[in-house]
C-alpha cells in the first residue's frame, strides 16, 4: 500500500481527481487530494503551504502534481523531502526559482492572460476551448459534455497564483521524479531538455523518467483508469 497526495492544476478543485482516487483506493492505496486555496490573496507560495499541510499529515507519499500544480509540488518536495517518496508531474514540470506560471507562455499569450486578469478584477477565469487553443493547450480527449462540466465547475485563478512563482530549494538527486507526458511526447521533451528550455532543463538528470499517456492536458478526466494504473506503478516497492 502506498500513500498518494494528488495536487490539481489551475482552475481545478480536489474533485478533479475523484475517478483516479477511486481506482487507486480500490487497489488498496491511501489517497489525499489537495484543495488548493482560491482566496483573492492566494499565491504560488500559499499553494505550496497547502500541499505541505497535507504532506505533514499524510506523508511519506508519492506526490503528484498536474499542470500548474507541478511547480508547486517541486517546491513542496524540497521543503518536506522526508515526506516524499516520488515526485510525479502530470503533463507538467518544475519551474526555476521564482518563475511564474505565466512566464511559461510566449509573449503574446502572456499579454492575453494579463489582459484577462485585468478584465476580471484580479482573477483569471478558465478559458473556453477556443481560448485554450489560442494558448496552445490541448483539450483532446474531452467530449463536449465533459468539457462543459469542467468549465462549469472551474474556479477562477487568483492573479497571485498566475503571476508569482514558488521559492525553490535544491532538488534531491536521490528523489525519483517522473513526467507523465500527455499532450507532448518524451521525444519532444528531450529536445527541449537538450535546448536548455528552463521548464525542461531540470529533467536531464538520471533521477528523471518519462511515461507517455497520449491524450489531452486533463488525463484525470479523459483517461482516469489508465492514469491511475500508471500512478500505481510508481508506488513504494516496499
Amino acid at each position: 500500500m502506498t500513500t498518494y497526495v494528488l495536487v490539481p492544476g489551475f482552475w481545478l478543485g480536489a474533485w478533479a481527481w475523484d475517478a483516479v482516487a477511486a481506482d487507486l483506493r480500490a487497489a488498496g492505496h491511501e489517497v489525499h487530494a489537495v484543495e488548493l486555496g482560491h482566496e483573492p490573496d492566494a499565491t504560488a507560495e500559499s499553494h505550496v503551504d497547502d500541499v505541505l499541510q497535507v504532506l505533514e499529515k499524510a506523508g511519506p507519499a508519492v506526490l503528484v502534481g498536474h499542470s500548474g500544480g507541478g511547480p508547486v509540488c517541486a517546491a513542496a518536495a524540497e521543503r518536506a523531502r522526508e515526506r516524499v517518496l516520488r515526485l510525479v508531474f502530470v503533463d507538467t514540470g518544475p519551474l526555476p526559482d521564482g518563475v511564474a506560471q505565466v512566464e511559461f507562455n510566449p509573449p503574446e499569450a502572456q499579454a492575453w492572460i494579463r489582459a484577462r486578469i485585468a478584465e476580471h478584477d484580479g482573477v483569471q477565469p478558465m478559458p473556453t476551448r477556443a481560448g485554450f487553443a489560442q494558448l496552445g493547450t490541448s483539450t483532446a480527449g474531452l467530449d463536449d459534455e465533459t468539457f462543459a462540466d469542467l468549465h462549469a465547475r472551474a474556479l477562477a485563478e487568483p492573479a497571485g497564483v498566475v503571476l508569482t512563482g514558488a521559492r525553490r530549494g535544491t532538488p534531491d538527486p536521490m528523489l525519483p521524479k517522473t513526467v507523465v507526458a500527455c499532450s507532448f511526447t518524451e521525444a519532444q521533451a528531450r529536445e527541449l531538455i537538450a535546448a536548455g528550455v528552463p521548464a525542461f532543463a531540470e529533467m536531464a538528470g538520471p533521477d528523471w523518467s518519462f511515461a507517455e499517456l497520449p491524450t489531452g492536458h486533463w488525463p484525470m478526466l479523459s483517461e482516469p483508469t489508465e492514469l491511475a494504473r500508471l500512478l500505481g506503478r510508481f508506488g513504494d516497492p516496499a
